[in-house]
């Protein structure tokens, strides 16, 4: 079956979807984007998705091209075009189409909405969440603004890369102080040994997680501690447990820091307990 994705208005066959060379997302990564789970067919966590696009569509200016109402319809008409029922649905808008100049185009150009959705292989997710995985660190080299869900990755594209050349699937940014601020594409937690749960504070430095909002909520009705502060590289490395989280992760486990074991070197029972518990509290629709 072809892949079907939502360009500006038309449902198109993925070989022929398109945007124009001048979209300002192709010339200057002008643009933001989102990724939502589906699980069994439903969207997790749509409103928390879209409320967070809305937060970096304000800050880049850019106008919102159809309410929340309209976009869910597409996102439902893609996934359910695409019978995906285990996998992501991936929304990008871009400043539009315009002759290239790196001012803002004329008011009134219309934003560009793109939206795509694919499968993913839950037997094997499920299988790397048993065997936990390896992350590496890399020195902290993005802008300041890592709050807005920017299509502007280059930094997080040579860090996975980094990862995947050493036999990892992550990487850890650390800024010059020596504190872990997040993954290349996910929020990284550690959990002491005393069993106090750790992870960076929402700030301009890392993305407000919508999985990570979603597991403190879990922790919560678990009883665990949660300090929200940012952790050292020497913590995370005396840590008993250490684990990711992210839309198309959720909860990760980590059993190895620039090949060093986390731990025992195996997934921790934190960090599998919010997992197992996660779908409880997210909400589907």
């Amino acid at each position: 079956m072809s892949r079907i994705a939502y360009v500006n208005g038309r449902y198109l066959p993925l070989r022929d979807a398109s945007v124009n060379v001048e979209d300002r997302g192709y010339q200057f990564s002008d643009g933001v984007y989102e990724v939502c789970e589906v699980r069994g067919g439903k969207l997790i966590d749509e409103r928390r998705h879209m409320e967070r696009l809305r937060h970096s569509l304000g800050e880049l200016r850019i106008a919102i091209p159809m309410e929340p109402q309209a976009l869910s319809v597409v996102f439902h008409e893609v996934v359910r075009r695409n019978r995906i029922r285990w996998g992501i649905v991936y929304l990008q808008i871009t400043r539009g189409v315009s002759r290239r100049d790196h001012a803002f185009p004329p008011a009134g150009t219309r934003p560009s909405v793109v939206v795509t959705a694919r499968n993913m292989d839950f037997t094997a997710a499920e299988k790397l969440a048993g065997d936990g995985i390896a992350v590496i660190t890399v020195p902290e080299n993005r802008w300041e603004r890592v709050d807005i869900k920017s299509v502007s990755l280059l930094p997080n594209v040579l860090a996975k890369q980094a990862a995947r050349e050493q036999g990892a699937k992550e990487a850890w940014f650390v800024d010059k102080s020596g504190h872990v601020t997040e993954g290349s594409s996910s929020n990284a937690w550690i959990v002491t040994r005393d069993g106090k749960v750790i992870t960076r504070q929402v700030d301009h430095g890392i993305l407000k997680g919508i999985t990570r909002t979603v597991v403190l909520e879990v922790m919560a009705q678990q009883g665990l501690k949660l300090e929200e502060r940012a952790f050292t590289l020497e913590e995370a490395h005396a840590a008993r447990e250490a684990f990711v989280t992210s839309a198309s992760q959720i909860v990760m486990p980590v059993v190895r820091i620039d090949g060093r074991p986390v731990g025992n070197g195996a997934p921790g029972l934190i960090a599998s307990a919010l997992r197992r518990d996660f779908h409880q509290f997210a909400e589907q629709s």
